[in-house]
């Protein structure tokens, strides 16, 4: 079983599918064509499930970063003998600039490694492994190429020196000298196309560089963010981009599957999907920096997945394929044994059919977000925004499954109740632009009448908290929602009261956890533990900016923020005894939650 920590990876991304490659340069996962596509090299679940590795032959010191504005990487190795660097990036057609990147890649994995100082001794490893390692190719090794034959994944390597064979495997030892470039290059094309020829090796160092300039010229376009976190919040506002499939507009979760929320436990979920919350939050981030073309992407997305509606007999899902699909079914992959030995290892994901009441609110959120910037909303969006409305009010009242995607009995969750209210009353700030779909009479009254009752029954005067569900004891960071929608202000004592009890009771070491698992009325049919939630910790941040702390706000926000890898790259959980980065990565969610408290943060200070 893989070893390699979470945070020694770094992503690569090319608007349709994600890479990552550790600090050694050996690239453990890489799905192709998309995101969700079954994985070409699936080592970080599994030791024999595939990788492709360009690494020095003896010790060596790494220092890495990403190419300043972009997600192209650059790992510096230093040996005994001298130093080298390799770059590595998922290509982007020749030429694309601005709100273009990402449509279309060629989706070639290129790298370069380049002698800086001295001499410096490579060993490169070529093995892939088809369908998470499931299948061990044909694999043709032909002077200084390869290409694997059979499967759905075919793909073609091209190299700069000549490579061996060996069982189902390339390799080759090469030395790289002061002023001297190698370049290699991966291409992928579907098996009904005749295979195309990978970037020469020649031409690698420019396609690179064609690479760094689209992304630069993308943040270029975005980069409005002035205040003090403004190289943070860039970082992260690139991570997000480099999750967004760019052909639909969906943004998925994270780029990677069944990286545990707890080492040895079960919580092993499926990310590589667009979820409406993770889309809808994303966008939100993004608002300082997205321009309108990249929301009317989102809306038209979801707006079709679900099939123009949101009544009973619509499409509407909280998830889907990056395609619009709808049917994500969960299996397990038995042959692998999972990160650090955790089971199982899962593809698909159940939640699909949950109902989580909380997306009404996201989704209308987001377009009210963007309102100015949508124009004039078509019909078939003015009548979906009614409708998620018309939904939340006619649903509210019932249980779900909550935003946590409980597996155990379905609750009265507070969070999915602040939501409902959010929709309605973004639907009725929305209103004048909804046409004939308008109800403002009915949703205001439905809003006042969701207020009130979670007033009433999300209150707990024993803890002096609002709580998970209807009528409970429990806490859960989700209650932290209410002063970022504006449910209520932050300054509100029955708020500032669970903020600290939230602080107080529901904290490890500082950091945030979703709900006790332990607690009795928090059964979520799993078993085992979870790390804390970096999502949960920059509500807390938010929550506290909010209420005129901004200094204690600030000294989380370093707290969370500083458990980043030496790429500023976020996974979903943290541990809170080690620091250590747990579940799926990097994550949209983790990126969200750090723009969004920066913002609070610099807001609070009069400096945004």
């Amino acid at each position: 079983m893989t070893s390699t920590a979470i945070a020694d990876y770094g992503m690569l991304a090319d608007g349709s599918s994600a890479a990552l490659v550790d600090r050694r340069g050996c690239v453990d996962w890489l799905c192709l064509p998309r995101f969700d596509s079954p994985a070409l090299f699936a080592r970080l679940l599994g030791e024999d499930a595939g990788h492709w590795s360009v690494t020095p032959t003896g010790a060596f010191d790494v220092r890495r970063r990403y190419v300043p504005g972009t997600l192209v990487l650059e790992t510096t190795f230093t040996t005994a003998g001298g130093t080298a660097c390799l770059r590595d990036a998922l290509a982007v057609p020749e030429g694309q600039r601005g709100h273009d990147l990402g449509m279309r890649p060629p989706h070639e994995l290129l790298r370069e490694v380049e002698g800086l100082h001295g001499e410096v001794g490579f060993d490169v490893e070529f093995v892939p492994r088809p369908e998470y390692g499931l299948v061990r190719p044909l694999l043709r090794v032909d002077g200084r190429g390869a290409r694997t034959f059979g499967g759905p994944n075919p793909c073609a390597l091209r190299s700069p020196v000549a490579l061996r064979d060996g069982s189902g495997a390339a390799w080759a030892r090469v030395r790289v000298r002061a002023g001297e470039r190698l370049g290699f290059s991966l291409l992928w094309a579907p098996p009904e196309e005749v295979p195309p020829e990978p970037t020469a090796p020649e031409a690698v160092g420019e396609r690179i560089a064609d690479t760094v300039e689209a992304w630069r010229s993308w943040e270029a376009d975005h980069d409005i963010y002035h205040g003090p976190h403004r190289d943070t919040v860039r970082l992260s506002a690139r991570v997000l981009k480099g999750l967004t499939y760019r052909p639909t507009g969906a943004v998925v979760a994270a780029p990677t599957t069944s990286l545990p929320e707890a080492v040895g436990g079960e919580r092993n979920w499926d990310y590589r999907y667009a979820w409406i919350r993770d889309a809808s939050l994303t966008l939100e981030a993004l608002y300082l920096g997205s321009c309108p073309d990249e929301a009317v992407d989102f809306v038209s997305f979801m707006t079709s997945a679900a099939g123009g509606g949101a009544d009973a007999g619509s499409s509407l899902q909280i998830m889907y394929g990056v395609g619009g699909e709808h049917d994500l079914s969960e299996r397990e992959l038995g042959h692998l044994p999972g990160w650090r030995g955790s089971r199982p290892v899962r593809v698909g994901n159940d939640a699909w059919g949950q109902t989580q009441l909380d997306v009404y609110g996201e989704l209308l959120n987001a377009l009210y977000l963007y309102r100015d910037r949508l124009g004039e909303l078509h019909p078939e969006v003015q009548r979906f925004a009614a409708g998620l409305a018309d939904a939340a009010a006619r649903r509210w009242e019932e249980p779900d499954a909550g935003m946590w995607e409980m597996r155990g009995p379905a609750l009265h969750h507070v969070s999915s109740k602040v939501l409902c209210w959010v929709a309605l009353d973004r639907a009725v700030r929305l209103a004048p632009q909804l046409g004939g779909y308008a109800r403002t009479a009915a949703w205001s009254a439905a809003r006042d009448r969701v207020h009130a009752a979670v007033l009433e029954r999300g209150w707990s005067g024993r803890r002096r908290a609002f709580t998970q569900s209807f009528d409970s004891e429990e806490l859960d960071a989700a209650v932290l929602l209410m002063p970022l929608y504006g449910f209520l202000p932050p300054t509100d004592a029955r708020v500032r009261s669970t903020v600290e009890a939230v602080a107080r009771g529901l904290t490890e070491d500082g950091l945030v956890l979703r709900y006790r698992v332990a607690d009795a009325g928090n059964a979520d049919g799993l078993a085992g533990g979870e790390g804390t939630f970096a999502l949960c910790s920059f509500w807390l941040v938010s929550a506290l900016a909010m209420a005129g702390e901004p200094d204690r706000a600030q000294a989380l926000f370093d707290r969370v923020a500083g458990c980043a890898n030496d790429l500023g790259l976020l996974a979903e959980e943290i541990d809170p005894r080690t620091g250590e980065l747990l579940g799926n990565f990097p994550q949209a969610f983790s990126h969200v939650g750090l723009i969004n408290a920066a913002a609070a943060i610099d807001r609070a200070r009069g400096v945004l």
